[in-house]
């Protein structure tokens, strides 16, 4: 059993616990569609010009239907994939689903001949809007990814102003996540039952 004095011990049974209930998620297209749907419906997503989602992964909540919507609403819509070279996060401007492929895990990711083109690099600073995937989080917006820290990583380079805003569905919220200096905590996480105001960067 996990030692809940241990913070990695706790959050690794968080981590597993959250795990499940994403994976056991009924209904998760229609679910997801709903969420992505808040999402579009955030007064910061009609103020945005420059808007990161994200491609859906393994059991998470599902972006790919929604995404050809949002190339609808005159916004620039950036997507991360990871630089297998440096094991971070890069972020691609995607104006067609053509210029996705599915990649290692089945994950959707630029086709590998656009990367490079100077019009589809984007920085992190560039964007108004941030969708961030999870693990699981709690009601201040803590945030627990996969452990690796790819999007802390990322995040940091945010703008403040730009809210980062987590999708999870309802069985990835905890009361307490333990956070490290270097985990960055979300402004808004929604899920199909609640939108939770987290404490943001401002910590």
């Amino acid at each position: 059993m996990s030692d809940p004095s241990d913070p990695q011990s706790l959050k690794q049974a968080i981590r597993e616990q959250a795990r499940k209930a994403r994976i056991a998620q009924a209904d998760k297209d229609a679910v997801s569609i709903a969420l992505c749907g808040a999402f579009m419906a955030l007064p910061a997503y009609a103020a945005a010009r420059t808007v990161m989602w994200y491609a859906d992964a393994g059991s998470e909540v599902r972006t790919r239907q929604m995404l050809p919507i949002a190339l609808t609403h005159g916004k620039r819509v950036i997507v991360p994939y990871c630089l297998v070279e440096t094991n971070e996060l890069e972020l691609f401007h995607l104006e067609d689903m053509n210029e996705l492929v599915e990649g290692a895990y089945k994950i959707l990711e630029p086709k590998p001949e656009l990367r490079g083109l100077s019009s589809k690099r984007i920085a992190p600073e560039e964007l108004d809007l941030v969708m961030v995937p999870g693990t699981a989080f709690d009601p201040h917006g803590s945030r627990m990814g996969q452990g690796k820290g790819y999007y802390d990583r990322l995040l940091k380079s945010a703008r403040p102003d730009a809210p980062l805003v987590g999708m999870a569905f309802d069985g990835q919220i905890f009361p307490q996540i333990p956070m490290a200096p270097h985990d960055i905590s979300m402004d808004l996480v929604l899920t199909p039952t609640a939108t939770y105001t987290g404490r943001g960067r401002a910590c």
